[in-house]
């Protein structure tokens, strides 16, 4: 491959995810459990505010670990870099920092233990720079992101992102996009709940392959019941790595190698619609590379080439450049050639990691502000938070003391709340004793209790997103 091509391909890589998550921005998470009708806008300025998006500068700041500690940076350098991050988080990524200021290291802050979010979507949208530096080497892209992917996620979550990243990995020699939906599955263990959904669009494709709305809705009845993120349970909404993960092959799969098709079709299936479209079209944008991209929607980019994308120090051209670097090196390091006008490659065949797996007790009751379940003692206030994706009510403390008891007889409970940087700290306690530590999700081994390290508490989700 010439270095030109080397070049293109990863800058399509990059001006894909963000025509994706711009395409997709306006419907974030406003049509969970249905598929997105009527007309999706797009306008070339839309590409401006993706420098502000979290689905960019999370993944940044890990190329920068390895920009300036070096591509054999650990698990626990990525978590310490994440641990000092200012930018807002949510879900696993939010839990993952909470559990490494408490001071419970990487890879542990990611791990099921921990972080009732471990299966997630966040690593899955934060793995498109590894496989953009891994051109046709998937054994090195799942190096690199069992090293990042475990500081918020584990099992499924984990997988997640090493399925997006084979995927980028097998577009610089692949043409057929299901081919590269088969190579990305085969970097993960087949037997695993992400392995197993994912098998199930491929097989539904073959069965019907003209019709998406059919594999999405045979996706709906199968795989959209036992998300463990509190924030989502018993409610339509789904951050869970798989699904999301497989309108990304939707897309893919439906949209063959078509652009704009590729990018409705992954947006309107719906939940993290702009995240999905953001993976789907970078991987398309490989494929294609950065010329063949069609031009009403990489028309914008020129203008905001220069600008660095917040909380980071990488413009779209300096995060090209400094992708390009590391794939050259990578591409040495793993028996590979550079010279001034080509790389040779030693393309490798996906191998997948050892299966791990966990799932906790499904919840089976939601239950509100007004319950007897609750007990309100002190200075508390009821408030209603308006976001773009909805309202809902929470209890305030609004002085030191304040307590708030709920009665439960069960394996576990999710307390769930809004957090913000002026909020208090809370200790909790579990049948009269505190508990050291409140995020222990292993449900089938002990009690586990969720709490948010803020003295608010609500029963109301948060969808993860901009602010």
């Amino acid at each position: 491959m010439s270095r030109d091509v080397l070049r293109d391909k990863v800058r399509g890589g990059w001006a894909g995810q963000m025509i994706g998550v711009a395409f997709g921005a306006p419907t974030e998470f406003k049509s969970n459990g249905k598929i997105i009708e009527g007309e999706l806008e797009w306008k070339p300025e839309m590409i401006a505010e993706t420098i502000d998006q979290d689905d960019l500068y999370v993944e940044m700041t890990f190329a920068q670990v390895m920009d300036t500690v070096g591509l054999d940076a650990t698990t626990e350098q990525y978590g310490a870099m994440f641990r000092d991050s200012e930018y807002r988080l949510w879900h696993a990524n939010a839990g993952a920092r909470r559990n490494l200021n408490r001071g419970i290291k990487a890879p542990m802050s990611g791990h099921p233990d921990y972080n009732i979010h471990a299966n997630d979507i966040d690593f899955q949208i934060e793995a498109d720079f590894i496989g953009i530096m891994t051109p046709g080497l998937p054994q090195e892209a799942n190096k690199y992101a069992d090293r990042v992917g475990r500081v918020m996620n584990y099992g499924d979550g984990l997988y997640g992102g090493m399925f997006v990243s084979g995927m980028y990995a097998a577009a610089f020699f692949e043409t057929d996009p299901r081919r590269i939906v088969e190579e990305g599955l085969e970097s993960i263990p087949a037997e695993s709940g992400y392995g197993q959904v994912i098998t199930d669009v491929l097989s539904w494709h073959t069965e019907y392959p003209t019709d998406w709305k059919t594999t999405w809705t045979l996706l709906q009845e199968k795989w959209d019941g036992d998300d463990m993120c509190p924030d989502g349970a018993l409610t339509p909404f789904n951050i869970d790595a798989r699904l999301n993960g497989a309108y990304i092959a939707l897309g893919l799969l439906y949209g063959e190698g078509d652009f704009r098709k590729t990018l409705e079709i992954s947006t309107r299936s719906g939940q993290d619609s702009d995240c999905n479209p953001s993976s789907a079209a970078g991987v398309l944008g490989v494929m294609m590379g950065y010329e063949a991209i069609p031009e009403e929607f990489r028309s914008g980019i020129p203008a905001i080439e220069n600008e660095r994308f917040a909380f980071t120090q990488y413009s779209f051209n300096e995060i090209v450049d400094s992708t390009v670097k590391r794939a050259e090196t990578i591409i040495e390091g793993a028996g590979g050639r550079v010279t001034d006008t080509e790389v040779a490659i030693p393309v490798q065949a996906p191998v997948a990691p050892p299966l791990e797996q966990w799932k906790a007790d499904p919840p089976i009751r939601r239950l509100g502000l007004d319950d007897p379940a609750w007990e309100w003692k002190g200075a508390w206030s009821r408030k209603t938070y308006e976001h773009p994706w909805g309202s809902w009510e929470a209890m305030l403390a609004t002085e030191a003391g304040a307590e708030a008891a709920f009665t439960f007889e069960g394996t576990g409970v999710a307390i769930v709340g809004d957090m913000s940087q002026e909020g208090g700290r809370a200790d909790v306690y579990l049948d009269g004793k505190k508990s050291d530590h409140v995020l222990d999700s292993r449900a089938h081994q002990r009690p586990r209790l969720l709490a948010r390290d803020r003295a608010r508490a609500g029963g109301a989700h948060r969808p993860r997103g901009r602010p």
